[in-house]
């Protein structure tokens, strides 16, 4: 079986977000880098996949040079090889064109990525790639089991969870806890430097968004603490200020 993770590199959820040029740009300086959480859940669950199958597994991110240490990081973590496709990603349409390319020209079986980035939160690059490519896919997915070629996969909906069987080729968006997050050993991370990384130029400009200006929320207002005891004042304060009563 031949499995695509398609990886995001997105700034640590620790960062402190900061934007330049008039609110237009994202201020990379001193920001750390990481594999998107969710997508570290795909890449856990795919290396399971392939260890049980013999197959191959191969990355894939659509960025530029500066994400290469994150491509690594999946080789280390337990890829094969990894392909980044070297553009900005432009907005999700973009970013899913250029999955969708690769993924046909590599015959890929099974397409795994994180159920959305936490960058832009859009969560749509699994149904654009799906489409793009006339593939079934399914997000947020939470338990995936290949049993030759048919898919058995838990969905989360809203107050439970959905119980699903497919067939080979399919994309998941995936989530916790389809498996546990896996962190490189050394032998992992001496082998990801020889492991191929194969740069390609993307295959379409085309894009369907753009950012025209970012804006940080607003920071947290001030609180005032009432005694447990004066309800009368707390309900006064709830009707005349808060205005939520």
């Amino acid at each position: 079986m031949k499995i695509l993770v398609c990886i995001t590199h997105v700034p640590d959820t620790t960062s402190k977000i900061q934007f330049t040029a008039n609110n237009t740009k994202f201020d990379t300086a001193g920001v750390q880098f990481i594999i998107g959480p969710y997508d570290d859940y795909a890449l856990a669950r795919a290396v399971e996949l392939r260890d049980q199958t013999g197959g191959t597994l191969t990355a894939i991110n659509v960025g530029e040079v500066e994400t290469e240490p994150t491509l690594r990081k999946s080789l280390a973590i337990g890829a094969d090889d990894a392909i980044r496709v070297n553009s900005f990603p432009k907005d999700s349409f973009f970013v899913a064109k250029q999955i969708a390319h690769y993924a046909k020209e590599g015959g890929y079986d099974l397409i795994l990525m994180g159920r959305e980035s936490i960058d832009f939160n859009g969560g749509m690059v699994h149904g654009m790639v799906g489409e793009l490519l006339g593939m079934p896919s399914f997000s947020p997915v939470m338990k995936l089991e290949v049993e030759g070629t048919t898919v058995k996969m838990a969905r989360e909906i809203e107050g439970g969870k959905e119980m699903l069987e497919a067939k080979l080729p399919l994309i998941a968006g995936c989530q916790e806890p389809i498996a546990e997050w896996k962190i490189p050993n050394m032998r992992g991370i001496m082998s990801a430097r020889t492991k191929p990384l194969k740069v390609v130029e993307p295959v379409t400009d085309e894009t369907q968004a753009a950012a025209s200006s970012y804006q940080l929320p607003p920071a947290k207002g001030s609180v005032k603490l009432i005694d447990k005891d004066n309800v009368a004042e707390l309900v006064k304060l709830l009707k005349n200020e808060a205005k939520v009563l």
